[in-house]
């Protein structure tokens, strides 16, 4: 585990970096907007599942095969841009409904927005590559099991990434609340909401490795 001086390092660092705005706030915003704080919640939480899954790899090893193949790396940023694209795409496509129709949502539907959060940072390659770089810096593997380190300091790094998600959440959900009796608003919050996504999908497919 870090010393106590490694340990104000990491903390300030991690809380930058999960403020900073990335894909995956920009995801909750988007999806806040379109579905009001609840679905930005759900957002969040699908967001933080998925970043514990990438924790686990990190911990297990498994994100280093991944960093030593850059095939596995195509193939997993691809299937995570094109899922983006594909809610992007989901969006637009439901401007053909009327406002009145997307205010009640049905319980598969709420319960999307975890699933769809969750399989957006799971196909996220640049989790792994961050939890791979950054970690390691404060792991000491000849003073306790890395394993037990790796998930300490990953999951605090989840909890201050949900934490920015929720913050984002909290503020951009009441504002569509506001306005989502207004046709205009809807079509326009659909319109930014699914070109939102499909920009984050064609920027990840085109990052370098």
């Amino acid at each position: 585990m870090p010393n106590a001086a490694e340990w104000w390092v990491y903390l300030g660092a991690a809380l930058l970096i999960a403020f900073a705005p990335g894909p995956g706030i920009l995801y909750v915003l988007a999806r806040s907007i379109r579905g009001g704080s609840r679905e930005g919640v759900r957002s969040a939480l699908g967001n933080g599942l998925g970043a514990s899954v990438h924790v686990l790899a990190a911990a297990v090893g498994l994100s280093a095969l991944l960093m030593a193949s850059a095939v596995a790396f195509t193939v997993v940023k691809l299937i995570g841009a094109a899922y983006l694209v594909y809610l992007g795409a989901r969006a637009l496509w439901e401007l053909r409904k009327g406002a009145g129709e997307q205010a009640q949502d049905s319980p598969r539907q709420r319960g999307s927005a975890v699933v769809q959060g969750f399989f957006t940072e799971l196909f996220n390659p640049k989790t792994a590559v961050f939890f791979l770089a950054f970690l390691p810096q404060f792991v000491h593997p000849e003073q306790g099991s890395a394993t037990t380190a790796f998930l300490v300091l990953g999951l605090i790094f989840v909890v201050f990434a949900m934490s920015a998600d929720l913050l984002v959440a909290a503020f951009a959900g009441p504002l569509a609340a506001k306005l989502a009796r207004n046709p205009r608003w809807w079509r326009r919050q659909q319109v930014v909401s699914g070109s939102t996504l499909i920009g984050l999908g064609g920027a990840l497919a085109l990052s370098q490795n």
